[in-house]
């Protein structure tokens, strides 16, 4: 027997490939390299097989990206029941968003691809249970829904934005100090705004817009 043979014979079978094992194989480079790190190329060298065979099972990065996401999804408290239905529904919410916060990369991949996976859809469910719960028409639900996620969505994506560039916060700092330095004879509107256009923390300002979308769904019904 030849020594590439003994080697061949000796060296570990690799696992059969499976949708479920790629996904799992994202799931511990995200974690340990970030969404970026996330390729078909870079899941091909960790499964030690070549690009095309992943797409068997996946179509392509953005599917891949989509169904790691759906897998972060399992943190989100879908069946909580303590508390009442707003509580628990800014308790799904904010989770949701969190979940984003964390990872930025698959933000921008939620905000642009439409998800399907078995744990959004669960998420979807139980928001539209709790607005039913809350007396909003089936009707009225059903596009809140959609409005509901894509503010959580936009504010995860805004905020991994702002913290991946270093002079946001002077940006930032540089447009509050000309809005206070506005006169109320040439921008009246902004000069009586004042503070409050900068008043609050990420978290009340994303309540606030939750319950804003809340008590329009409750009065306000679907165009004929």
């Amino acid at each position: 027997m030849t020594a590439s043979a003994y080697n061949r014979r000796e060296r570990p079978a690799k696992p059969a490939l499976s949708r479920e094992g790629i996904v799992a194989a994202a799931l511990d480079v995200l974690r340990r390299e970030g969404a970026e790190r996330v390729t078909m190329r870079r899941l091909a060298k960790e499964l030690d097989t070549g690009p095309a065979s992943l797409y068997v099972y996946v179509r392509d990065t953005d599917e891949l990206h989509a169904a790691v996401l759906d897998e972060l999804l399992t943190a989100v408290p879908i069946t909580a029941t303590e508390g009442d239905w707003r509580s628990r529904l800014w308790t799904v919410m904010s989770t949701y968003r969190d979940i984003l916060y964390t990872h930025p990369g698959l933000a921008r991949v939620a905000l642009v691809t439409s998800l399907n996976g078995p744990n959004y859809l669960a998420i979807v469910d139980t928001v539209l249970g709790l607005l039913a719960e809350a007396g909003v028409p089936s009707g009225p639900a059903a596009w809140s829904v959609d409005l509901l996620l894509l503010v959580a969505t936009a504010s995860a994506v805004e905020h991994s934005t702002r913290n991946a560039r270093p002079e946001a916060e002077r940006q930032h700092d540089a447009l509050a100090e000309i809005l206070r330095g506005l006169s109320a004879e040439t921008h009246p509107n902004i000069a009586a705004a004042g503070r409050n256009l900068f008043s609050g923390t990420g978290n009340s300002r994303s309540r606030w817009a939750i319950d804003v979308l809340l008590n329009g769904a409750r009065t306000t019904p679907l165009p004929e």
